[in-house]
């Protein structure tokens, strides 16, 4: 039986919250991590409906990529829409997590599996994230080690690339003097003593350690356990906002917009460029990104995709010599979410996982 918490965790490696913009509200937003689940559901935005959905279908978590509670909110009454949706969900029991920006972001996430769709090559960020992480180093009781390594785990530490659960242990021997009033796990007080101990290691995202850290000390059998945090120099990864790379051969804009829409599946979309241009270079940045343009520029990029944009982003494309390729805010993420929620079968193959399928594009076309 899987709960709240292992659902987050895996989230928290797979979109690291550390990735999200500074103005966003990412992470488990509702519900309590200690509930059981055996459903969940994923969608783009968490509306009256798809929660309605929710809660026929008894799921237990929502993994919605836009966060409810996006503002600060003041009162919760079932006197305005968003109240009553969230009375709903408490009563029904239903948790909701939002990985927002840290999904756009993620080695694995939005705007990466837009430039694989595209089959771009050379792929990178837009703006690259520098890694902040520490090692945090503790001595425990071998006795004790399987313990407190699994508290660090849980709480995000031991994660390196693409492997989870790294650790490093050596075997020592420490030495302490306990006063009278000492009351020690090992040995006695008001003497000195050698005890075998381990000495564990384990790096962890510099976000992650003051959590880390007190789950570490509440696993911990010692009433004054000897820990030590390092911080560590700031490393490039091939993570960030936006993506950038090069398709394999030159297309016209045309040609680029035909092949958006057979990725995404829709039928129309709006541009900025002259249709028969040529373009190698692609931006992405999906949602609501046009500020993205500048960066595109600088890198020499011909287009950038992104889902929506103002007039006056069109303007700055055109007068930036770029084109701006515009399939719509929905269908620049929903795919994602379905693709989270094939993720998570295979990851938690005894959960019952689907996207919603009352959830759609609010905008239509008259045609």
């Amino acid at each position: 039986m899987y709960c709240v918490s292992d659902i987050v965790q895996f989230l928290r490696q797979f979109a690291p919250p550390l990735l999200a913009e500074d103005w966003d509200n990412v992470g488990l937003l509702l519900g309590s991590g200690d509930a059981a689940v055996t459903k969940v559901m994923t969608c783009l935005t968490l509306t009256s409906d798809v929660a309605a959905e929710a809660i026929e279908q008894d799921v237990q978590l929502i993994v919605s990529h836009h966060p409810i509670m996006f503002r600060p909110i003041q009162q919760i009454t079932d006197g305005d829409t968003q109240g009553k949706m969230l009375l709903d969900l408490i009563a029904a029991g239903i948790a909701v997590y939002s990985p927002h920006t840290s999904y756009d972001s993620a080695a694995a996430g939005i705007n990466q599996q837009l430039a694989e769709m595209l089959d771009l090559q050379q792929i990178a960020p837009l703006r690259p994230r520098m890694n902040a992480s520490s090692k945090i180093v503790c001595f425990v009781p071998e006795a004790h080690l399987l313990a407190v390594r699994q508290a660090l785990w849980n709480q995000g530490a031991g994660q390196v690339g693409d492997y989870s659960q790294c650790s490093f242990a050596s075997p020592g021997t420490g030495t302490f003097h306990g006063a009278e009033a000492s009351s020690p796990v090992v040995g006695e007080s008001g003497r000195l003593e050698q005890v075998t101990e381990i000495r564990l290691e384990v790096l962890c995202p510099s976000e992650n350690v003051s959590r880390a850290v007190e789950a570490m000390l509440a696993a911990h059998p010692y009433e004054e356990p000897a820990y030590d945090v390092y911080p560590l120099a700031e490393q490039r990864a091939d993570i960030g906002a936006g993506r950038y790379g090069v398709l394999a051969d030159e297309i016209t804009l045309s040609e680029f917009n035909n092949r958006v829409k057979a990725g995404l599946g829709v039928e129309h979309l709006q541009f900025v460029g002259d249709p028969a241009r040529t373009v190698r270079r692609v931006a992405m940045a999906c949602g609501a990104a046009a500020e993205f343009l500048r960066d595109g520029h600088r890198l020499g990029c011909d287009v950038l995709l992104t889902g929506e944009a103002r007039f006056h982003d069109c303007l700055e494309a055109r007068h930036l010599g770029m084109a701006l390729v515009l399939p719509g805010h929905y269908a620049s993420e929903r795919p994602a979410m379905e693709r989270l929620a094939e993720t998570f079968s295979s990851q938690f193959q005894e959960l019952f996982v689907s996207a919603s399928q009352i959830e759609s594009d609010p905008l239509k076309w008259d045609i």
